[in-house]
């Protein structure tokens, strides 16, 4: 029969505390650059000139259709060859911004293209700019469209920053393997790993849920 102990790796709660809090910063600052340059990828690709559509579908396209550990294993190991040297967590974050602005570029893309085009006229009649039109008018109600699956997007990506610990990054599941190596307990330091993720999932949800129409796109009334 076998015996688990969760105890021994319970002990070595500040590791995983760590590691848990490193994978919250990553996603943090992730999210914000990510949702950033997606935003500006879903107006490019919605509105932009000829050009600039191509190379962003070309970026769109590539990225979805890869996987994320080549992406941040091309940043990391790939990079140095050309000169650019960059730490684990810089890698990684590059990794996600690129990897989360690709996804969230189509999901900002479907709420830019919802708006209703009687809506952006009206905004022009009132001598708004282009900047103001997008910014004030387009942009507030359409991530309050797509806000839930830029959501899941975002804590999808977070998952995926488990792969960061094949580059050292001290993430949680780097935090978790360390633990196993160090007492053997590879199935229970995995089994607590996984119930922080989950943990870290609904925290993040949740409060991105709360942040969303509270600080992001407001309370505008949402057209439909």
């Amino acid at each position: 029969m076998i015996a688990l102990d969760f105890g021994a790796v319970l002990v070595e709660w500040p590791a995983l505390l760590r590691g848990a809090a490193f994978t919250l910063g990553l996603t943090a600052i992730s999210a914000v650059l990510g949702v950033g340059l997606g935003v500006a990828c879903g107006w490019a690709r919605a509105h932009g000139p000829a050009w600039l559509r191509t190379i962003v579908g070309v970026y769109v396209e590539l990225i979805r259709n890869t996987p994320f550990i080549v992406q941040l294993f091309f940043i990391f190991f790939g990079l140095p060859s050309l000169g650019v040297k960059l730490t684990p967590e810089i890698a990684s974050v590059i990794a996600m911004v690129v990897n989360l602005g690709a996804y969230a570029a189509e999901i900002a893309r479907a709420g830019i293209e919802g708006t209703p085009r009687g809506q952006i006229e009206a905004a022009r009649s009132l001598a708004m700019s282009e900047a103001q039109v997008f910014l004030r008018v387009v942009l507030p109600p359409a991530l309050g469209r797509v806000w839930p699956a830029m959501t899941s997007q975002i804590v999808i990506v977070m998952l995926g920053s488990a792969v960061c610990g094949q580059i050292a990054a001290q993430e949680l599941s780097y935090a978790a393997n360390l633990i196993q190596s160090r007492n053997f307990r590879a199935f229970e330091a995995f089994i607590v790993a996984t119930a922080i993720y989950l943990a870290l999932s609904i925290v993040v949800r949740q409060t991105l849920h709360w942040i969303g129409p509270k600080w992001i796109f407001g309370r505008m009334p949402q057209s439909r």
